[in-house]
């Protein structure tokens, strides 16, 4: 059974900066999709950007693009979601999620296709 654990998240100020770490249990995280997701505290689910690891493509939506960097680790054991300058409105509780799939088919728009799940780790921002 893979689990995915995220870490990293906490309270910061607008214009700050967090790290969040995704660990795999398992070898999920060879040629696999790897997508960061949040809950808003309006309970909408937002897909935020994906990696495909097997050649480290990346992908983000519009409004992290410029503020959001996703990368692995070499050993293909971690996903790190490096969040820049963050607004309020970036508060939610941010997941990472893994499923197989090929390259031009590891995307966001479609959570339910994703088939492991972390618990989630809180990010908060004040204005």
């Amino acid at each position: 059974q893979v689990q995915l654990t995220e870490s990293g998240g906490g309270a910061v100020q607008a214009g700050g900066s967090l790290i969040l770490t995704c660990k795999a249990s398992g070898p999920v995280m060879s040629r696999n999709c790897v997508a960061w997701f949040r809950l808003t505290p309006g309970k909408r689910r937002e897909g935020i950007a994906t990696i495909w690891t097997g050649d480290d493509t990346v992908d983000y939506v519009d409004f992290v693009k410029g503020r959001f960097t996703v990368s692995q680790d070499i050993a293909k054991t971690a996903i790190y979601l490096h969040m820049r300058n963050l607004e309020p409105t970036d508060t939610a509780l941010y997941y990472c999620a893994a499923r197989s799939a090929w390259r031009d088919q590891c995307d966001y728009s479609d959570s339910t296709s994703f088939t492991y799940w972390g618990q989630g780790t809180q990010v908060t921002v004040s204005s």
